[in-house]
């Protein structure tokens, strides 16, 4: 592990990067001796600090769910990150593009807790039988750590991105919220368009073969913590399909077919 003092440093570093929206070089790069518990314990001092300046957790998300990601991260299972209450945005809105660096947009389902988890060997059934329901979600990631090297132009690391707190930035919840058991949740489709055209589409069984599957694995993540996935909270399960850029005056749409429509501008 990196010494305590240096894992502060480095969330302090992440926390000011956000305010100023300049891009911080790769953690992995200044110290290669880095490893994905190091990420975790950044991003976990980083999150203590905005809930000391007044900020609360309302969720969690998951990321690095498909394979196709997994293997360009060189590694074998998903990460995650926290949701909290500032970082949520009101569908059919317009949302302030000066609150991100390099924002991009994914397409994701969240499930709403009616009950808490609590892991070891929490499975899709339980996960299941505790969501009170399940709304389609927009996930706005961010890259307050650069994507590229500056310099050499080489991808950051999955440490990097852990630490960033697994890239989240936003949440747009919208659509129609329904019971876990009232679709099959593996064949919810979705189209994202951009401006009008059709950018990304995929369908939920592309998380980890069941949507509902990253929230079990969180769960019992999150068990050698002692710390659990609470009633109430949203966990966002991972995206369908893959990142989408974003600028100044675009506007998104992203169409899940029975469940509902999301929309907003970034202004």
């Amino acid at each position: 592990m990196l010494p305590q003092a240096l894992i502060h440093q480095l969330a302090g570093e992440l926390h000011e990067a956000e305010k100023s929206r300049v891009q911080l070089e790769h953690f992995s790069k200044r110290h290669p001796e880095m490893r994905i518990e190091d990420g975790y314990a950044i991003a976990r001092a980083w999150v203590k600090t905005k809930i000391a300046e007044g900020r609360q957790v309302l969720g969690h998300k998951i990321g690095l769910t498909s394979r196709a990601m997994q293997q360009s991260s060189q590694i074998d299972e998903p990460d995650y990150g926290t949701l909290l209450d500032d970082m949520f945005f009101a569908e059919g809105g317009d949302i302030p593009f000066t609150r991100f660096i390099a924002p991009r947009v994914e397409v994701e389902l969240a499930f709403v807790l009616g009950k808490r988890l609590q892991g070891p060997k929490v499975s899709i059934f339980d996960v299941l039988a505790a969501t009170d329901y399940v709304v389609p979600a927009i996930e706005i990631i961010d890259a307050r750590i650069e994507q590229f090297d500056r310099h050499t132009k080489a991808p950051r690391k999955v440490f990097d991105t852990i630490a960033d707190n697994a890239a989240n930035a936003g949440i747009v919840l919208g659509g129609r919220p329904v019971k876990p058991d009232a679709v099959d949740l593996r064949w919810v489709s979705a189209l994202l368009y951009k401006n009008g055209v059709i950018e990304e589409s995929g369908v939920a069984a592309a998380v980890l073969n069941h949507p509902a599957t990253g929230v079990a694995w969180l769960a019992n993540k999150l068990a050698p913590w002692d710390e659990c996935l609470e009633a109430g909270e949203v966990v966002l399960g991972g995206s369908f399909t893959r990142p989408t850029t974003a600028r100044p005056g675009d506007t998104f749409h992203a169409d899940y077919g029975p469940l509902g429509s999301i929309a907003f501008r970034f202004i």
